[in-house]
């Protein structure tokens, strides 16, 4: 079974975590083990887009930003997949540039240089050449860059049901059996 990290930024769209999480805390029988970093950011953005610190609940380990005892701060660790979700520009940017200035950027290096999976759920609107070009260096080097981008073939009612057409693909993308929308099935 895989072990995953989840890492979220301060970039807009708190709501993509809270789901990533909620939902992951519900497959965990498919997942041998689920650590939790955030940014300082992201529990601003949390609290600020969801009026709540429900991040604090949950039943993952948590590490800190800047803890490198986390065990996939290095490759010897048996953590196959990093989720960075929201993944934030400048997030993005110190991955595609190597600079490991903190657990989410050193789990992301770690992550490409072992040939492991690592999705960046990036967040930003409209892209600069700047953007585009550090998704093609983490493409490149291995990442999978998935945009917040939502479908609608599933006719979404809620803004928990849009978001979760992205967070359904993100499951796909790791290789989670998820029960969410599939075109044609």
């Amino acid at each position: 079974m895989n072990k995953i990290v989840v890492a979220v930024t301060g970039a807009s769209g708190a709501i993509y975590a809270k789901i990533l999480l909620q939902k992951l805390r519900n497959l965990q029988n498919q997942v041998e083990e689920i650590a939790l970093v955030l940014s300082d950011n992201a529990a601003t953005v949390w609290e600020h887009e969801l009026g709540n610190r429900d991040f604090e609940a949950l039943p993952f380990k948590v590490w800190g930003k800047n803890d490198f005892l986390a065990p996939f701060a290095s490759g010897s660790s048996t953590f196959g997949t990093l989720i960075i979700c929201p993944c934030s520009m400048g997030t993005l940017g110190r991955i595609a540039g190597g600079i490991s200035n903190d657990l989410i950027t050193r789990a992301a290096d770690v992550i490409l240089k072992e040939r492991r999976k690592l999705i960046c759920v990036v967040r930003e609107t409209p892209y600069n050449l700047i953007h585009l070009r550090n998704m093609t260096i983490v493409t490149e080097a291995g990442g999978i860059i998935c945009p917040a981008t939502p479908s609608f073939y599933s006719i979404p009612k809620t803004i928990e049901e849009v978001a979760e057409t992205v967070i359904d693909r993100v499951l796909q993308l790791a290789g989670i059996h998820n029960a969410g929308y599939k075109w044609g099935e």
